[in-house]
Order: C-alpha cells, then sequence, then structure tokens
C-alpha cells in the first residue's frame, strides 16, 4: 500500500484498523481500540462515525476532555449528527456539567425522539441537577424583606378552620411530615443505604411507637431521631457522590470486569495458556496438591488436543509432556497402574515423533514407577535403557545409584558395590557432594552385606566426613551409629558372613531395608520427576542416608540372628567356643592391664 521503507505508515486499510478497534473495544481493550482508532483516523481523517467511537474509549477509561474534543470534532462538519450529540451530552455528564448535558439531551430529543437512549439522559441529568441542587420543595424561603402581604394571608388561611377542626392537633403536621418524604424515593433511598435500609425501617417503626410525653420515651426519641437524622444525611451525601446512575454504571463494569476474568483463557494466545498451565501444574505438584494437579492437566490436555498444528507447532511435545504430569501425579497418589500407563504414553509419543527429551523423561519415570511398585529388575532394566541418553554426570549419578540401590534389595550386593562406585566417581566429577554421600553410604551397605567389615567402615567413615564438611547432622548421627555396629562387630571377631553368589536373592525381610520404594526421602522417591533438568537438586540426604543406614544395619543383625538360630549343633558349639576364647582372651588382656 505504501512505497517505500516499512516504516512511513500503516499498511492496511481504514475499514480493517476500523473493525479491529471495535472488536478490541467489545473485549473492554480500550488503549488498544483508541490506538487502532487513531490509526484508522490517520487514513481517512474527520470520519465523524469513528470520532465518536474513539471518544467512548476515552470516556471509558475516564479521560472525559479527550472524550468532549472528539465528540466535538464529530459536529463539526453536521451540527444534526444525533450520534455526536449524544456522545457530547454523555461527555458533558460525566464531566459533572449536568445543565449543559441535559441541554444537548433535548436537543438530541429533538432531532431523533425515538430514541429511547435520548430520554434517558434527560432523566438521569435531571436526577442528577436535583441531588446536587436539591429539589424545589426542599429550597427554604428566607424572612427578608417585606413580608407582611404573606403575613395577611397566612392569618385568613389560619381563621377559617379555627372553629371546625376535631381532629388532634398533630394530624396536619404528622401528613407534612409525610410529604416531605415522597414515596418515589423510598426505591432510591433504599438502594442508597443498602444493608442500613432495614436499620432505618426499623427506627422508624421504634418512632412510632415510642410515647415521647416518658422521660424514659423522651430519650429514646431523641436518640433514634438522631439516628435518622444520620441516616438521612448519609442518604443525600451517598447520592451526591454516587448517583443511581453512576452505581448503575459501576455495576456493569464489574459484570464486564468478571466476564473478562472468566473469558481470560479465551484471550490468551494458545501458547500463553499452555505455559501458564505448565506452570501452576508445576506450582501444584511442589506444594503437594497432586490431585489439583492432576485435574489441571487433564484440562489441559483436553484443550491442547482441541488446537491444531499450525496454531501449536509443538503440538505432540507438549501432549506429551502432559502425560508426563499426569502420570507423576498418579504416582505421588498411589495409582501406580494409571501412572505407569501414562509414562508409557510419554515414552511411546517420543520414540513416534523423534523427541529425545521425552523418551528420556519416559524412561526416567517409568523406573520410578516399577521401583515404587517393587519390580527391580524391571525398573533396572529401564534406567539402563535411559543411561545412553544421559546428557551429565550428575544425571549418571543418580541412574548409577538407583540401579545400585535396586540390586542391592535384590541380593546382588557386588554389582551393587560396583554401580555405587559408579555413581560415586561421577559424582566426584560433577562435584556433586551430596550425591557423594549418598553414593558411599551405597558402597559401605553393599560392602557390609558382602561381610567385609574392614572396607564398609572406610566407607562409612568417608560418608561420615562428606556429612560432617555439608554440616548434615542427621546424617552424621545415623552413619556414626552404623560405624559403632561395623567396630562391635569387629571387636566381636564375627568376621565374614557368606557371600552370595551373582543372582542370589536374598529372602530376608527386603522390604525392611531402605529401598527407592519403601524409603520415602530416598533419592529415587522424589516427589518430582528424575528428569535430567531436575537432577540439579541437591538430594535429601539426611534422612535418606539416616533410614537406609539404620535399616541396612537391622536388616544384617536380623540375619545374622537367623543363620545362628537356624544352625547344626555343631556350628552352636564351634561358635560357643570361639566366644569363649574371645571371653578368656579379654580377661587376660585386663589382668594384664592391672
Amino acid at each position: 500500500m505504501y512505497d517505500g521503507d516499512e516504516s512511513e505508515g500503516p499498511k492496511g486499510t481504514f475499514e480493517i484498523y476500523k473493525a479491529e478497534a471495535d472488536s478490541l473495544f467489545k473485549q473492554g481493550e480500550y488503549k488498544k481500540s483508541i490506538d487502532s482508532y487513531t490509526i484508522a483516523l490517520e487514513l481517512q481523517p474527520g470520519d465523524k462515525n469513528t470520532l465518536v467511537c474513539r471518544s467512548k474509549c476515552y470516556l471509558q477509561l475516564g479521560d472525559t476532555e479527550n472524550a468532549l474534543a472528539d465528540s466535538e470534532s464529530s459536529l463539526a462538519e453536521d451540527k444534526t449528527f444525533h450520534k455526536g450529540v449524544y456522545q457530547k451530552a454523555q461527555a458533558l455528564y460525566y464531566q459533572g456539567d449536568f445543565e449543559l448535558a441535559l441541554v444537548f439531551y433535548h436537543r438530541g430529543h429533538k432531532l431523533r425522539p425515538e430514541l429511547q437512549e435520548f430520554r434517558l439522559g434527560i432523566q438521569k441529568a435531571q436526577e442528577a441537577i436535583d441531588n446536587s441542587v436539591g429539589a424545589p420543595e426542599k429550597v427554604k424561603l428566607t424572612t427578608e424583606g417585606d413580608l407582611s402581604f404573606f403575613a395577611k394571608q397566612d392569618e385568613k388561611k389560619i381563621k377559617k378552620p379555627a372553629y371546625n377542626t376535631y381532629g388532634r392537633p398533630g394530624m396536619q403536621t404528622q401528613k407534612k411530615l409525610e410529604v416531605s418524604r415522597p414515596a418515589g424515593n423510598e426505591k432510591t433511598i433504599k438502594q442508597l443505604l443498602g444493608e442500613l435500609y432495614g436499620d432505618r425501617q426499623y427506627l422508624e417503626k421504634l418512632l412510632k411507637e415510642t410515647d415521647p410525653n416518658t422521660p424514659v420515651g423522651k430519650t429514646i426519641s431523641g436518640l433514634v431521631s438522631q439516628g435518622l437524622n444520620y441516616l438521612d444525611t448519609r442518604t443525600d451525601f451517598w447520592r451526591q457522590q454516587k448517583p443511581m446512575y453512576a452505581r448503575k454504571h459501576e455495576k456493569q463494569m464489574m459484570k464486564r470486569e468478571n466476564r473478562s476474568e472468566g473469558s481470560n483463557t479465551a484471550k490468551l494466545s494458545p501458547n500463553d495458556y499452555i505455559i501458564r498451565e505448565l506452570e501452576r501444574i508445576d506450582q501444584a505438584q511442589v506444594e503437594g496438591k497432586y490431585s489439583e494437579s492432576l485435574k489441571r492437566a487433564q484440562r489441559c490436555l483436553n484443550t491442547v488436543n482441541g488446537f491444531t498444528e499450525d496454531i501449536v507447532p509443538n503440538k505432540m511435545e507438549v501432549i506429551a509432556n502432559l502425560h508426563s504430569c499426569i502420570g507423576n501425579a498418579y504416582l505421588e497418589l498411589g495409582s501406580y497402574d494409571k501412572a505407569q500407563e501414562q509414562h508409557q504414553i510419554d515414552y511411546n509419543l517420543g520414540e513416534e515423533h523423534d523427541m529425545e527429551e521425552a523418551c528420556s523423561r519416559g524412561l526416567d519415570n517409568l523406573g520410578r514407577v516399577y521401583a515404587r511398585k517393587g519390580d527391580y529388575s524391571q525398573a533396572i532394566t529401564v534406567w539402563e535403557k535411559k543411561l545412553p541418553l544421559s546428557k551429565s554426570a550428575l544425571e549418571s549419578t543418580w541412574l548409577y545409584h538407583e540401579i545400585g540401590r535396586c540390586y542391592l534389595e535384590m541380593g546382588k550386593y557386588q554389582t551393587a558395590k560396583e554401580h555405587g562406585e559408579k555413581s560415586l566417581t561421577l559424582a566426584e566429577e560433577a562435584g556433586e557432594p551430596q550425591w557423594q554421600l549418598q553414593a558411599s553410604v551405597l558402597v559401605a551397605q553393599s560392602e557390609l552385606k558382602l561381610g567385609d567389615l574392614s572396607a564398609a567402615l572406610s566407607s562409612f567413615e568417608l560418608s561420615l566426613d562428606l556429612a560432617r564438611t555439608q554440616g548434615d547432622t542427621s546424617a552424621e548421627s545415623a552413619i556414626k551409629k552404623a560405624i559403632d555396629d561395623v567396630n562391635n562387630k569387629i571387636a566381636k571377631g564375627s568376621s565374614t558372613s557368606v557371600k552370595p553368589a551373582e543372582g542370589e536373592t536374598n529372602t530376608s525381610n527386603n522390604n525392611n531395608a531402605a529401598s527407592p520404594t519403601n524409603n520415602k526421602d530416598n533419592a529415587s522417591v522424589k516427589s518430582k520427576p528424575a528428569s535430567a533438568t531436575e537432577q540439579k537438586e541437591s538430594p535429601k540426604s539426611a534422612k535418606s542416608v539416616a533410614k537406609s543406614v539404620t535399616k541396612s544395619e537391622a536388616k544384617s543383625e536380623t540375619k545374622a540372628a537367623d543363620n545362628k538360630s537356624e544352625g547344626s549343633p555343631a556350628q552352636e558349639d564351634t561358635v560357643a567356643d570361639e566366644d569363649n576364647e574371645v571371653n578368656k582372651s579379654q580377661e587376660q588382656e585386663k589382668e594384664g592391664t592391672t
């Protein structure tokens, strides 16, 4: 449309910008609507309909000066343009110039008497004037000047009914009071007072039922009158500050705002909506609101399924991510089968659409589900499949640790130790002391199960140093207890326990040991999925190390007691003889010391 540089002017037609502005006005985007109307007026200056529309936008924003200027500009060529007349009256009215607004409402009514908007304008302008100045019956005359004529007229009026008055003297006064409160304004008073209107009715009823001739009644009447006067004063004040037309406009604005908030999702672009919902889903997960996270993820998934790939180019990536969020929520809620189904969908979508991140995330979370279910062999298979997809030493550290923990649960202690050592090496490379602590504890537990007490003691001492360096008092206390237990075993001479062969299954109380399924504080059952980005978070070493060390020692002692009770009599005699020899040597040492 324009030649030369793109910055020379707008690249659209007048009709396009006018339609865009009209649409923005209906949505309540008044500032943006003003911008579009301004561009349209640049293309077609002086268009009176566009000026009126922009005046309405200014009026909605409270800018009465610009609203009045645009309305006057719309009347520059045609003084009988009824839309401009009405808009000028509206601008004057909201500017507080009620008298001049009333003039233009009347002028518009003469031009277009069939339009109701001018009749309503006349009514509200007249009401505003009455509220600001006062109605004619409220105007009080002063007693200044020569009033002898009025005095004579009053004497004549008083003498005529003097002989025929049979009613109570207060009756006429009561009628005057009733006239001073027009019945037509009662509805307005009720709307202005709101909840106080019930109090006003109660006070009026109490005033009628109270006898002012008694001392108590006189006091009550005085207090009630003060209350009614206060309410009347407040009514007049509120009527001037916020007339009924303003209250009605305010209610309409509030309804419009509520509708705009309710339809805020419709205003957002699909990408903004998806980003907002994913942030809320993650926030609910972090706060432990798993049911809320689940509902949000399911609702967002249904919405995204309705989008086309033209609107959301990475639609399949978003869908896979939402299935992962749903699976994580199900996992924390204890629905392992549903969690496995959702994470499997996440993984399948990753393979189908060649999304490496989805594949890695799916394998990661599937391993967590299998570990929670106690299917350690399947968890190992899945996590070993994920190892080649690891992108950092920290992620590999976590994977080797979890695989080693599963091997420990299966009784394959030597393999568990090897994976623990790999995890320790990678943690040192990554410079993650907390994961070094986790890996060293796993190595120590494996060595303890293998019966290598001296190696286990060295590994526990390394773990103790790491715990002290990190200031982890809980882990430090648990490791000290484990070291004491190992020292006691070394002192008693209960050295080597039978090393289980590779593939041997440990049948003694597997569920009591620290595991990815039972120890909820362990790294394998973190409340968030252990994806590559989440491996940067430090594990809760205090609780996980303390529980794993304590439970492992309890399991070892239980197994030793079972082996001793199930042994043959010859084995029991041999063990007894060894204990006696140890006791004798200890007694001889004590005597030598003495």
